[in-house]
């Protein structure tokens, strides 16, 4: 286990439900004991879990998973508050507090409050105790989840600069055509793409697609991301120790800056903006900043500050920033050069809609 200092682990709905869905209480305090013996190897451990809404629905004597949004939220705060306390418990037999986290998308878009997670992981982490990690499921809506915890984890592993990202699921891991497990995934393309389907399970939101999207997110900024089955005994230890299990997918060498991975995957675009080919060019082949006198058209109602969408033609996405102006300034100054925007604006801004500091190409 050396060669970790921090990991985030993620344990999906499956993994701790029972075949009655009720939570399965061995396999949580299970994987306590797991967690445990990794921090008692000197390893920081995050752990982003599911299994609210499960836990809730059992609780509740419920069959099929709510589809009004506050039946859902109501059900989630039900199974939360168990579930912290199983969790809680089982590390307490070995000595460990736990500290809830409850985040939603609106947490790592702005970027002060995505700061401020970091730090009160960090607190946590310095008192030697475990951060417990969900989707706030009991107030969060369309426009602020996250999406799913396979997603969440990937941005919390990026969030805490962790060594790796281990994606517990009920599969072995990545199996390819001929049904056989592949093992180490060097670059995650359109092959590897393909072979995750778009299964979802009842109980949970995620399947094999968003895990590979969020193994995607982590490698590319220079974190190892392991898909294994976390029904196996053992399974934490033995990724830790290196035994080969589950499907490893392999960090970059190099990883993009915390900014700008925060521009690219942490934070949801606000709006949308179209560039013309000579822009596209001047982003993608010369590294340059995006001017107004590119942008065709705006999208969306955004302010200055917020992350946007930069669209190429036939509106495929190809970067995303900062803008340094609102959706209304950038309608006023699209195609225009800078010098003209003190007397249509009233002032003098910036020269670059879009820095290119501030700009990811995707």
């Amino acid at each position: 286990m050396q060669k970790y200092k921090r990991i985030v682990i993620k344990v999906g709905t499956k993994v701790i439900t029972s075949k009655d869905r009720a939570l399965d209480k061995e396999r949580i305090k299970d994987i306590a004991q797991q967690i445990s013996d990794i921090q008692d190897n000197g390893v920081e451990v995050l752990l982003v879990t599911s299994g609210a809404i499960g836990a809730g629905m059992w609780l509740l004597g419920l069959k099929k998973r709510p589809v009004n949004l506050h039946e859902l939220q109501a059900t989630a705060s039900i199974g939360q508050n168990y579930l912290m306390h199983l969790y809680s418990e089982y590390f307490k037999l070995r000595g460990y507090l736990a500290g809830q986290i409850l985040l939603t998308q609106e947490d790592f878009n702005d970027r002060k409050r995505y700061l401020n997670i970091k730090h009160t992981i960090g607190a946590l982490l310095g008192h030697n105790a475990i951060p417990i990690i969900n989707e706030n499921d009991t107030v969060a809506t369309d426009e602020i989840k996250c999406g799913d915890n396979d997603r969440l984890s990937s941005l919390v592993a990026d969030l805490c600069q962790a060594n790796s990202l281990i994606i517990l699921t009920d599969v072995e891991g990545l199996i390819d055509r001929d049904g056989r497990l592949i093992t180490s995934v060097q670059e995650i393309n359109q092959n590897i793409l393909s072979l995750a389907g778009s299964s979802r399970c009842d109980l949970g939101t995620g399947g094999m697609a968003t895990k590979i999207e969020s193994a995607n997110t982590v490698t590319q900024a220079g974190i190892e991301c392991v898909i294994a089955n976390g029904k196996k005994k053992n399974i934490l230890l033995d990724i830790m120790r290196g035994e080969g299990v589950g499907t490893t997918f392999k960090s970059a060498k190099s990883g993009l800056i915390a900014r700008k991975r925060w521009i690219a995957f942490s934070s949801k675009s606000k709006g949308a903006i179209s560039i013309d080919e000579g822009a596209v060019t001047a982003l993608l082949k010369k590294n340059k900043s995006l001017l107004a006198s590119g942008i065709v058209g705006v999208k969306g109602d955004f302010a200055s500050g917020e992350v946007i969408s930069i669209e190429g033609p036939k509106n495929r996405e190809i970067a995303r920033g900062v803008a340094n102006y609102s959706s209304d300034e950038i309608s006023k100054i699209k195609g225009l050069k800078s010098s003209r925007f003190k007397s249509i604006l009233g002032y003098e801004g910036h020269d670059e809609v879009v820095h290119k500091d501030n700009l990811v190409i995707l």
